[in-house]
């Protein structure tokens, strides 16, 4: 009775330690990659394989866990770099880069300190790039300095089982005093523009302005062609009505009918009066004393008239008193001021 607690105690240590000893044996064969890492198995120091991720058995103290890569796509940042440019400017610039592992047995064994690798390998490309370009360039053809860094430390890490994704220049940030002759050049330039801007507007101005007096002057031009032609038409026409009234004036003297002539110096008396009294440098009208000539020859007008549409012959009209004035005098009548 005495030696049965004794044996109790033994087995359950024991049971004990064959738990916990198949608790480790299972804990150390047994491995959970997690999504997106992969997990590099070492058999006594040495690579033999690499676990995906899902559920993974090794065997245990024999292999054993060597690096847990992450292979999802990474971002390194780019610390600010000191760069000459070919034409002796200096700037500062740093930048970001991304990269993935593709092989996790070359990214943990092939290089050592992945990171600080692939850091270095920037630096060193972008200040190559960079130096040999000029501060206009460089300032303009930032997709071009990436593209450049990026093909060449992609090519360079080819053999480390990453893959340089995209590397991205951030910033370039010339000195302050190369800041301000930039903007007062830039300054310059606009005004320089702003000046020809304003030279060819007052050209075309000129121009324009140009080609409107030419047009103005041609419809002028037509204009006065066109009235001298109406004009000269006009006159024709004057002329011909005065041929056809002189030539009617002539039958009608040839056929005996003397009022036809008395019509014609009394249109000519009357005209040349009108003539004398609309004169602009007369004060003074002189008009003859031989009115009754004037209001005979009106009468004639009036017999011819008649004469024409058929009507009987009127009375000759009477003299005026005035017509025993004698004919060599005259009477004197201010001209009214205009």
């Amino acid at each position: 009775m005495n030696g049965f607690p004794m044996d109790f105690g033994l087995g359950s240590i024991l049971v004990v330690v064959a738990v916990f000893v198949a608790i480790v044996v299972l804990a150390s064969t047994v491995k959970i990659v997690p999504q997106g890492y992969n997990y590099t198995v070492e058999n006594f120091g040495r690579y033999v394989r690499t676990l995906t991720p899902g559920l993974n058995i090794i065997m245990p103290f024999v292999e054993r866990i060597g690096h847990k890569m992450n292979m999802m796509e990474q971002v390194l940042d780019v610390p600010t770099q000191e760069v000459i440019t070919r034409d002796n400017a200096s700037v500062a610039a740093d930048g970001v880069a991304f990269y993935q592992i593709l092989d996790a047995s070359s990214a943990a064994y092939e290089v050592s300190n992945l990171q600080y690798a692939i850091l270095n390998l920037v630096m060193t490309n972008l200040r190559s790039v960079m130096g040999s370009m000029d501060l206009d360039d460089l300032l303009s053809n930032r997709d071009t300095i990436s593209e450049r860094i990026l093909r060449v430390v992609d090519q360079a890490a080819h053999g480390w089982g990453i893959k340089i994704t995209r590397i991205e220049i951030k910033d370039i940030n010339p000195p302050k005093n190369l800041v301000d002759s930039m903007a007062r050049q830039m300054m310059a330039e606009r005004e320089k523009r702003a000046e020809i801007l304003e030279a060819e507007g007052a050209r075309n101005a000129k121009i324009l302005r140009a080609e409107g007096e030419k047009q103005s002057q041609i419809l002028e031009a037509e204009g006065k062609r066109e009235a001298a032609f109406r004009e000269a038409e006009a006159r024709e026409r004057l002329a011909e009505a005065e041929a056809k009234a002189t030539q009617l004036v002539s039958e009608a003297i040839a056929a005996g009918d003397v009022q036809a002539i008395n019509y014609f110096v009394a249109q000519k008396y009357t005209e040349a009066l009108a003539k004398l009294a609309g004169a602009p440098n007369q004060r003074v009208i002189l008009m003859p004393l031989e009115a009754s000539s004037l209001i005979g020859s009106i009468g004639g007008i009036a017999e011819l008239a008649k004469a024409s549409f058929g009507d009987a012959p009127a009375p000759p009209a009477p003299r005026s008193p005035a017509a025993s004035v004698p004919r060599t005098g005259g009477v004197v009548y201010p001209k009214p001021e205009a």
